[in-house]
């Protein structure tokens, strides 16, 4: 225990594993306010959708040799968000199609466009590392922390301001149109911050396990609460101490960051799940 306790002591004098460790929290805070709101809206997997225009955005960005991807990733994953949520409330196209469209025509250009105009050497590598994730979280620089400490403020913000209106869109969207609340706007809002997350935790674990941290807290809280304030306090904490433990595990162990944080978040969903049937029984 020594030993690990001096190991951690060592990397945390470096500031970029701090930094790592702020946005971690950051990032695992506003994946668990806006999991909660998808699952119960039945539109979780909107964040495999993203998360693969995300990457293919990213792609787009390395071939012109941007320097700050955020500027060409975010708007086109923001405005690929609406396109979904509309295209979900289309008849003709359900959500789960217009995910399953949008999501694979972006990976699949993605790819294509990382193939013909190579960062590196080792495309195969950066592929692999931009889908489960890499140490980039470990690599962030000061400014990239303060943006995305920034846009992480203004996701919690906009959760606190507009938690009733997002509690009777989520629950009830016809029939909170129908007293006057302006739910198109509020499900656009919903999806503009769906958006910003999802390019956010691409960082943190890659974009294919993404979903996972919107999932599993949200799920893991509905195994033992059933009150939408009780589910949503409990998914946040349940975030920020599975992201930190997952930050943690990685840099003692010398595990792959994005995986040992979806091992944790999964390791605390069954841990949940045990508790809501002792709960329940009890």
């Amino acid at each position: 225990m020594t030993a690990i306790m001096d190991k951690l002591a060592f990397y945390f004098q470096y500031p970029l594993v701090r930094y790592a460790l702020i946005v971690s929290v950051l990032i695992a805070l506003c994946s668990s306010l806006l999991g909660v709101t998808l699952v119960l809206k039945r539109f979780s997997l909107i964040g495999d959708g993203l998360s693969r225009v995300a990457f293919g955005a990213a792609a787009v960005a390395a071939a012109f040799s941007l320097n700050d991807d955020f500027l060409m990733v975010i708007p086109l994953t923001v405005i690929c968000a609406v396109l979904l949520l509309r295209a979900g409330q289309n008849a003709k196209i359900k959500g789960d199609a217009a995910i399953a469209m949008i999501s694979s025509g972006a990976l699949a250009g993605g790819y294509l466009i990382m193939k013909l105009f190579p960062k590196t050497s080792n495309v195969s590598r950066d592929v692999c590392a931009t889908l489960f994730g890499s140490e980039k979280i470990l690599m962030l620089t000061k400014t990239e922390t303060w943006m995305c400490a920034i846009l992480s403020a203004v996701v919690i913000a906009i959760f606190a301001i507009f938690y009733h209106k997002i509690f009777a869109v989520t629950f009830d969207e016809d029939f909170s149109a129908a007293t006057g609340l302006r739910a198109k706007v509020y499900n656009s809002m919903l999806a503009v911050v769906s958006g910003v997350v999802v390019v956010l935790a691409m960082n943190m674990v890659g974009a294919l396990l993404i979903s996972a941290l919107l999932i599993f807290p949200a799920l893991s809280a509905m195994r033992v609460f059933k009150n939408f304030k009780a589910v949503t306090v409990c998914s946040m904490l349940i975030s920020v101490i599975c992201a930190t433990l997952g930050i943690l595990i990685s840099i003692v162990a010398g595990t792959p960051v994005g995986s040992t944080i979806v091992v944790v978040y999964a390791a605390g969903f069954f841990v949940f799940g045990g508790a809501g049937i002792i709960t329940r029984r009890g």
